[in-house]
């Protein structure tokens, strides 16, 4: 009798002739491919820098250390024209990330909120969410900004007949003007109070939550970590004097006004742009991913006395993020190469520093390698952090 345990099958396997084998035939397949796209690319790149030297362009980076000799307006870091073109650069960077930052935090807030007033079951509140759902996501996000930037802020009235709000803050034709925190010499003992306060609420949260799910113990993780933010800052500012922090008030002086923050019109119509459109796109990904939760889960969590808040923090969206996030990552990527539109409102971000130094330097190549480059890395770690989240979250199946 022949035996048809896995030794013989085995030996069959092996008895297949390696020109018929389609796991070799597909390996091989898959090496010469390789070889071809490598090798083209290869011939791209020579045949590239053959051409550049023929026209007898300089395709080096040393010109990042010339001073730039062009101003940036509003720029986050100290900058004037004798710096160089990579600190210029630098000076972009910043300048979009702080955009993209600030965005990507108001977008999903407002997102939030307008995706879940789409659920409500109060007609008018429906209907407005779906109304600004419809408009943002069908007017291009150009005509939006030109649309805030033009009739809106650039509307304002004249710096001596600002509007006056609380706080003070003035809004005037020249930009918005906060009165804004400074920090006082001596101030660091209360900035290490408060970095060390988060780490250690953090720690605690994460500790005592994970406590309560093993032991099933109430460990009010929660009250404790708020605690740990509220009185670790509070010694910080008793033993650093009392007074680490001065409040920088705008005063008019002659046409403007000195002191306080300012945000220009540039800067506000791009950001108010940026968060209202793509609010628009978080809000339908965020009732997806509320709609995706099963009904009975909702009642079940409803069966056992749960608040709505407490169905709503506690089993919808923890279930809902898994659906969520995905196309969230999408939207914080648009957002932040949306910002690069900057440029046609008068905002010198990123886009907007690089094109000046095009001009100034003539080195359109190398600078927009960089400008690939800067947004390539910013979608990556952005990417990257956000799919180490998702997979943390997602259902584990056993």
């Amino acid at each position: 009798m022949t035996s048809k345990g896995p030794l013989s099958i085995f030996t069959r396997r092996r008895e297949i002739p390696l020109w018929r084998d389609e796991r070799v035939l597909q390996a091989i397949a898959q090496v010469i491919s390789a070889f071809v796209v490598i090798g083209f690319i290869i011939w791209i790149i020579i045949n590239f820098f053959e051409a550049a030297r023929g026209r007898g362009l300089n395709l080096g980076f040393g010109f990042l250390q010339e001073p730039a000799e062009f101003p940036i307006s509003d720029p986050i870091l100290p900058f004037d024209p004798s710096r160089s073109f990579g600190y210029a650069f630098l000076v972009g960077v910043v300048k979009t990330l702080l955009v993209a930052g600030i965005g990507v935090v108001l977008a999903t807030v407002l997102g939030i909120i307008v995706g879940l007033a789409r659920l409500s079951t109060n007609w008018l509140l429906n209907k407005i969410a779906l109304a600004y759902i419809e408009i943002h996501r069908n007017i291009p996000l150009l005509v939006l900004l030109f649309l805030w930037y033009f009739p809106v802020f650039n509307s304002l009235p004249p710096v001596k007949d600002s509007i006056v709000w609380p706080g003070p803050t003035y809004l005037s034709e020249r930009g918005l003007y906060l009165t804004w925190p400074r920090l006082e010499p001596g101030s660091g003992i209360l900035v290490i109070s408060i970095i060390f306060a988060i780490v250690l609420a953090l720690i605690a949260f994460i500790l005592l939550r994970r406590r309560r799910v093993a032991t099933g113990q109430q460990t009010y993780h929660v009250v404790i970590s708020l605690a740990i933010l509220l009185i670790l800052p509070t010694a910080g500012w008793f033993l650093s004097g009392g007074s680490p922090i001065r409040m920088d008030t705008p005063v008019l002086e002659g046409f403007n006004f000195t002191g306080g923050m300012r945000l220009t019109p540039e800067f506000a119509a791009l950001l108010v742009g940026l968060v209202t459109y793509t609010a628009a796109f978080i809000a339908e990904v965020v009732r997806a991913g509320i709609q995706s939760v099963h009904v009975g889960q909702v009642e079940a969590a409803k069966s056992v006395g749960l608040s709505s808040f407490q169905v709503t923090s506690l089993v919808i969206f923890p279930q809902a993020l898994r659906v969520i996030i995905p196309p969230l990552i999408s939207q914080y990527l648009n957002l932040t190469k949306n910002s690069s539109l900057a440029l046609l409102i008068g905002y010198q971000d990123l886009f907007g520093v690089a094109k000046i130094a095009i001009n100034q330097a003539g080195r359109a190549v190398q600078v927009f390698f960089m400008v690939m480059a800067t947004y390539l890395t910013m979608s990556l770690i952005t990417s990257l952090v956000l799919n180490i989240y998702n997979r943390r979250i997602q259902l584990v199946e056993r």
